[in-house]
C-alpha cells in the first residue's frame, strides 16, 4: 500500500471521479486527499462500514469529498 495520501485517495475513487480529480493540478489533488482523510477520521457513519469493508469506507468517503468539493 502506498504511503502517499494522494495515491491512496485516487485508488479509492471510482473511475469517473478518478478522471475528474486526475485532471486537476497536484495542489488541488492534495487538498482533496486531505479532505478525504478528514472525512474518514471524523464521519462516525463510516466506522461501521470500515469494520465490514475498509475499501468500501474509503470509496464512500472519496465519493463524498469529490461530490462536495468539485461539483
Amino acid at each position: 500500500m502506498s504511503s502517499d495520501v494522494v495515491e491512496r485517495f485516487m485508488a479509492a475513487l471510482d473511475p469517473a471521479h478518478r478522471e475528474t480529480v486526475g485532471s486537476r493540478d497536484r495542489a488541488e489533488q492534495e487538498r482533496l486527499a486531505a479532505a478525504w482523510e478528514k472525512e474518514l477520521e471524523q464521519d462516525t457513519d463510516l466506522d461501521t462500514l470500515d469494520e465490514l469493508s475498509p475499501p468500501a469506507a474509503e470509496e464512500e468517503a472519496a465519493r463524498r469529498v469529490v461530490e462536495r468539493l468539485t461539483e
